[in-house]
């Protein structure tokens, strides 16, 4: 079953792309949007709520809402907190830009 909403909002998408302003905006914001993504993936993989997460970190389950939403950003230490509570280890990479030259 294809899902109508998200095939429209990829050609929203595609079409905001092509303003220049809108498309810098989005691509400043990927690395928060990666650490977002990667954050609410690893916790789903191990099977745990927010509260759950929260009563093995000893991070309150509102903080984690937070920073699962985009309001609140993470420092390096509390995603290690997070990471040690999922049994999991914080790995960061730094990965050389595509070049944009034809």
């Amino acid at each position: 079953m294809v899902n109508h909403n998200m095939k429209t909002l990829d050609a929203y998408l595609d079409e905001q792309l092509q303003n220049d302003e809108f498309r810098e905006a989005w691509e400043d914001s990927q690395p928060e949007m990666d650490v977002i993504r990667a954050m609410v993936d690893a916790r789903i993989s191990q099977n745990l709520s927010q509260k759950e997460l929260a009563e093995r970190t000893g991070i309150n389950q509102a903080d984690i809402s937070k920073l699962e939403n985009g309001t609140r950003n993470p420092s390096l230490k509390l995603l290690k907190r997070l990471a040690d509570g999922m049994g999991m280890t914080l790995k960061l990479e730094f990965v050389p830009k595509k070049s944009t030259q034809v």
